[in-house]
């Protein structure tokens, strides 16, 4: 079976192995053929051509089609480059990853008209939701209500990563029988299941990774760590507010406690340097996942996290991590009590790890992949 994936995502043009490579990583096994046509990337990554699309020499089956074009014609060239395909290769399916501004659903609505591929939107969280951090994310919640409302009548099926979602969108309007839970928190035994890193070898006392925009609710974690006056934060990831976060650590005094990591160029970088640390803090407004806490969670690390995403299906306040309400207040106390508690810790680590087994990578990625084919299957026109 062939299929056709439409994302706004250019991590793997721009040769980056981001939460999408590590995906095709298993689901290519899965299918004959996938093409992804996504965005322009900002930066290009030299990848083997074949024939129409680049190939990632990992993944022979898989084909890459960036737009030649801004995203203003994103929704044209997903319907050009859509029906080319199709004609060529004749997909059984195709899955669209939908959010604010709308162009992959605009582009894969006319795409099915013209074609009548079936196909599954997925929303894997909706932005601004349960709180805006500026006034463009409030400006996308307001849409995305009203675009969701009425614009999920043409695909067969609605994927969504969480609970969370599900209950927004059914309250929006969204019949409940379309929407569909297929996880993408995907953990991997060989990477997360290792034992935990012994306390002597630990390196930092908190962790924060993530991508450096406002809605991931650093600026908190550093001033609720300033009232901490010995204690280390790491910080892995990169964003447009890295400068903005480097000038408050400064005009903290902050530099001898705070280490800068950027963006990590491997799966296993990311994990080794969560290992490196006591305490994870995740205090983002709002979420799909975060997978990343939930890694930390399979690798026996205490989290503090917020109550978005999938974070309140799996944590059970005191007992695998805790919650936080997310101002800094509220961060320092907890995360104090925890290095003050090492016992604490340690039971809240074994706890977590339990999670490993509901979120294994290779079962998960097949259930997704068995989710599109049921997709396909469904009436073409």
């Amino acid at each position: 079976m062939k299929l056709l994936m439409v994302s706004g995502d250019r991590s793997l043009m721009e040769g980056k192995k981001s939460a999408f490579w590590y995906t095709l990583e298993e689901l290519h096994r899965h299918w004959d053929r996938i093409d992804v046509i996504c965005p322009r990337p900002a930066l290009t990554f030299p990848l083997p051509r074949r024939g129409e699309g680049s190939g990632e020499p990992e993944f022979q089956n898989v084909f890459l089609h960036p737009s030649p074009w801004g995203l203003i014609r994103q929704p044209r060239w997903i319907l050009q480059k859509g029906r080319e395909l199709i004609v060529e290769q004749h997909h059984d399916v195709m899955t669209v990853h939908e959010y604010p501004p709308f162009y992959n659903g605009l582009g894969a609505s006319r795409l099915h008209r013209a074609t009548g591929i079936p196909y599954a939107l997925e929303i894997h969280h909706i932005i601004g939701y349960p709180a805006a951090s500026s006034m463009s994310e409030f400006v996308g919640h307001v849409l995305s209500q009203i675009y969701f409302r009425y614009g999920v009548t043409r695909p067969a099926a609605v994927r969504v990563v969480n609970e969370e979602v599900k209950g927004v969108l059914t309250r929006w309007g969204v019949p409940a029988e379309k929407i569909h839970v297929v996880h993408s928190a995907y953990l991997d035994h060989a990477l997360h299941g290792s034992p935990i890193v012994p306390e002597s070898d630990k390196q930092y006392d908190v962790v924060f990774a993530g991508r450096l925009v406002a809605n991931k609710g650093l600026p908190e974690v550093i001033d609720a760590m300033s009232g901490l006056s010995d204690a280390t934060l790491l910080i892995i990831g990169d964003g447009p507010l890295r400068a903005q976060a480097e000038a408050r650590v400064r005009a903290l005094g902050m530099q001898s406690r705070v280490s800068f990591r950027g963006w990590l160029p491997e799966q296993r970088d990311v994990a080794e340097a969560v290992r490196s640390a006591r305490l994870f803090v995740m205090n983002s407004k709002s979420e799909g996942g975060p997978r990343v806490a939930l890694e930390a969670m399979a690798m026996g690390i205490p989290v503090i996290v917020t109550r978005v995403g999938l974070m309140p299906e799996v944590v059970h306040d005191g007992v695998n991590g805790v919650f936080t309400d997310g101002t800094p207040g509220d961060l320092r106390k907890k995360i104090e009590h925890l290095l003050h508690h090492e016992s604490v810790r340690q039971e809240i680590g074994m706890e977590a790890q339990k999670i490993l087994e509901k979120f294994e990578r290779v079962h998960l990625i097949k259930e997704y992949a068995e989710f599109l084919k049921v997709v396909a299957g469904s009436h073409r026109g």
